[in-house]
């Protein structure tokens, strides 16, 4: 199969993300081998393939919003019919086990493994899951639509209940990209006043089309006091900034895996009158599922920019740059093979 793979991790201008032919992988006993049909486009798969986030496995192949069809199936695996449309998500294998699982918590298990992070992902023909962590997907939605949902969509939704926002309430969005946008759409389905602060005028305009409220630079003051903001910028620089723009008892959650270093914190100024500052760590399956359902039930759909997988260098090339607003999505037009 033709598959992307990280020679060596390094800046994305380069030529060390390398287009190559793999042997079509072999599922383990509880895992489906999916036929890629289409891939969403992550800035997780740029931090990975520039090495913000340390490489775990050789040669990986990025990419985990993967929408495909089972090709295969291993022997342990039942309730899954090949054919079946299917959805494989960052989160790929927990131990179960532990207490962070034990209590609903399998984000923060400590054995939690990762789809093209730890095992190879989408940016290919074809790639496996566990079959206890595939999505099963909604109907009436293309291949296209759904593949940001299954990480842009789903952090966003953990970000947005991070961030504690009230019903009705005012939410400051930092950052503009594939997750920022699906959450946008969620939080004024569900009566929120949304305000998007980021650098890119195309963002702006896209916010606005979606119903923002307002859509100002990254570091300019909202129009109002936030009850909740979500930084999902990767610049540390931004962390002060939206802290300064929350209401008393306001909460800013940090959406991305990986951010730039944070200045120094001015507790007055800063995080005075109960503001809280969290972080968000990866989802939970359910998380995945409840948001899926809410995406159904509000018609939340990505903007998307289609690339053919042969593409993917140059579609993380835009992305690093800013040159598309929501979702870039990689397409795999080969049929499964016989």
């Amino acid at each position: 199969m033709r598959a992307w793979e990280v020679a060596e991790p390094g800046p994305i201008e380069g030529e060390l993300l390398r287009f190559v032919e793999k042997p079509v992988p072999a599922p383990g006993p509880d895992e489906l081998l999916v036929h890629v049909r289409a891939c969403g486009v992550c800035r997780t798969d740029l931090h990975v393939s520039e090495g913000d986030l340390p490489v775990r496995r050789p040669g990986v192949t990025p990419g985990h919003e993967v929408v495909g069809v089972v090709a295969g199936t291993g022997g342990a695996v039942s309730g899954f019919a090949p054919g079946e449309r299917v959805g494989v998500a960052w989160l790929r294998r927990t131990d179960g086990t532990c207490g962070y699982c034990e209590r609903g918590s399998e984000n923060l298990c400590p054995a939690s493994e990762y789809t093209g992070w730890d095992a190879d992902g989408g940016y290919a023909e074809y790639t496996t899951v566990p079959a206890a962590f595939a999505y099963r997907l909604p109907e009436g939605v293309d291949d296209v639509a759904l593949a940001p949902l299954l990480c842009a969509g789903i952090i966003g939704y953990r970000a947005l209940r991070r961030a504690a926002l009230p019903p009705g309430g005012r939410l400051g969005l930092y950052g503009f990209g594939g997750s920022a946008h699906l959450c946008a759409q969620l939080a004024l389905a569900q009566g929120a006043t949304v305000h998007v602060l980021t650098r890119d005028p195309a963002a702006r305009r896209l916010a606005l089309a979606l119903g923002a409220a307002s859509a100002r630079g990254a570091y300019d003051e909202p129009p109002e006091p936030l009850d909740s903001a979500i930084l999902f910028a990767p610049v540390g620089d931004l962390v002060p900034v939206a802290l300064r723009a929350l209401d008393r008892g306001g909460v800013l959650s940090v959406a991305g895996i990986h951010l730039s270093d944070v200045p120094p914190l001015r507790y007055e100024s800063d995080l005075f009158y109960e503001k809280e500052l969290r972080s968000v760590t990866s989802n939970t399956r359910e998380d995945g599922r409840e948001f899926l359902a809410l995406a159904a039930r509000h018609g939340i759909r990505a903007t998307t920019h289609v690339y053919p997988l042969e593409r993917a260098r140059e579609a993380l090339r835009d992305l690093k740059a800013g040159r598309f607003d929501g979702a870039a999505v990689l397409v795999n037009d080969r049929p499964p093979q016989s």
